[in-house]
């Protein structure tokens, strides 16, 4: 009785990894034959103002600046917050980097 059930477990769970699977591929391919589109896009909205290679390097900066001030009054200091400061990096880089670009 105990192997009937695992030999459906099995089968259920080997058909939802195929989906999964299956869907993850179908959304890079749909991204991969979206990104022309996306780039001309972002070239419309971000380029008039600031730019985004000037934003960025702002970005940059005043990323690391923050995160640093974040992590000395968090009391651990640099090292006790690594694994939370490399993470938020990249989500405080990119959400200034293209609010830079975009505002001004």
């Amino acid at each position: 009785m105990v192997g009937e059930f695992d030999k459906k477990d099995k089968k259920e769970s080997k058909k939802m990894a195929i989906a999964m699977i299956s869907l993850v591929l179908l959304l890079f391919a749909a991204l991969a034959l979206m990104l022309p589109e996306l780039t001309e896009m972002m070239d419309l909205h971000f380029s008039p103002g600031l730019g985004l290679k000037d934003a960025a390097v702002i970005s940059f900066f005043v990323t690391i600046v923050l995160l640093i001030l974040f992590a000395v009054a968090s009391g651990d200091g640099l090292l006790g917050e690594l694994q939370f400061i490399l993470g938020s990096f990249f989500l405080f880089f990119v959400i200034i980097w293209l609010s830079l670009a975009w505002i001004f």
